[in-house]
């Protein structure tokens, strides 16, 4: 493969990853396409006590500069904010959610369990081997893969 010359990361990054975007609050913001490895501890220490910079910092590392303000001037409450923010995580991650996903997540008693048993539903109704037919799946081979034991495991 031949890379091109004077191609800049951000050419790259909407090669890539695209340039798709949301709106949110009134404000058009691009949907992440990665979590900055600071993100994750940041978010994990807010909590309904934490001061107004400390999730003007996490907005701005997921969505960009002034997007923290212009929510906050449209009347984002806390639970939106925290929905917008756990939504734009999850797609950051490499997950498409919804914002409904995302807010139930937020309301969970236990959100990294809702998270799992959230992504574990949708793998078994997605790529259950039955799905498409309702049918059992069958074997593909009668041979055996595995090799012949040459001693006994006594």
């Amino acid at each position: 493969m031949t890379a091109r010359k004077n191609q800049s990361w951000e050419d790259f990054k909407r090669e890539q990853f695209g340039g798709r975007t949301e709106d949110i609050e009134g404000v058009t913001v691009r949907v992440p396409t990665d979590v900055p490895f600071l993100l994750q501890d940041l978010a994990e220490s807010l909590s309904a006590d934490s001061k107004a910079e400390d999730f003007d910092e996490v907005v701005t590392m997921l969505y960009g500069d002034g997007v923290f303000k212009q929510w906050c001037d449209a009347g984002i409450g806390p639970v939106g904010l925290m929905t917008a923010l756990m939504w734009g995580m999850v797609q950051g991650s490499g997950r498409d959610i919804t914002f409904t996903e995302a807010y139930e997540l937020v309301t969970s008693d236990d959100p990294g369990k809702a998270l799992a048993s959230n992504r574990a539903a949708r793998r078994a109704a997605s790529k259950s081997p039955s799905a498409s037919t309702g049918g059992r799946s069958k074997r593909t081979s009668s041979a055996s893969t595995s090799s012949a034991r040459t001693r006994s495991r006594a």
